[in-house]
């Protein structure tokens, strides 16, 4: 299996310093601060890409399930939102909200749950993931 890569360089002071990350494959990069990871202004920040891959993964193991059990979908669309608070003084993501939404041909929303919820457990980021206190996730046909 592979390994993939990124990195990622900060330069000066916490407060207002700055940084930056890419992708080894050249897919994304960007610059973040203390503001958009700390502040909410706008820009990227580690979090937001912590959420992206949850939400990519989530996806994928969600497809991958319904397929194997005979509905295939047609679309499955994910959107994670990681939140980070100070707790005892130390920044720490606190809650992932995943939201999914599928298009599935001959699946009633029990099923979509069920098959949503496993893919949840079994994803390889939410296990990766399982530290955070709090993930919930909001699974509905469309």
């Amino acid at each position: 299996m592979p390994t993939s890569q990124a990195s990622a360089v900060w330069e000066g002071k916490l407060k207002d310093g700055k940084g930056t990350f890419r992708a080894a494959s050249g897919a994304f990069n960007g610059p973040y601060t203390f503001a958009t990871r700390f502040e909410g202004k706008k820009g990227t920040n580690p979090e937001e890409l912590i959420a992206a891959a949850h939400a990519a993964c989530l996806s994928m193991a969600l497809s991958a399930g319904l397929e194997k059990a005979g509905k295939p979908a047609a679309r499955v669309e994910t959107t994670a939102a990681c939140t980070i608070d100070i707790v005892d003084g130390a920044p720490k993501i606190t809650k992932m909200a995943l939201t999914v939404r599928g298009k599935v041909p001959g699946l009633d929303q029990t099923g979509f749950q069920k098959a949503a919820d496993e893919a949840k457990r079994g994803c390889p980021v939410s296990k990766a993931l399982s530290g955070i206190p709090q993930i919930t996730l909001d699974a509905k046909l469309e």
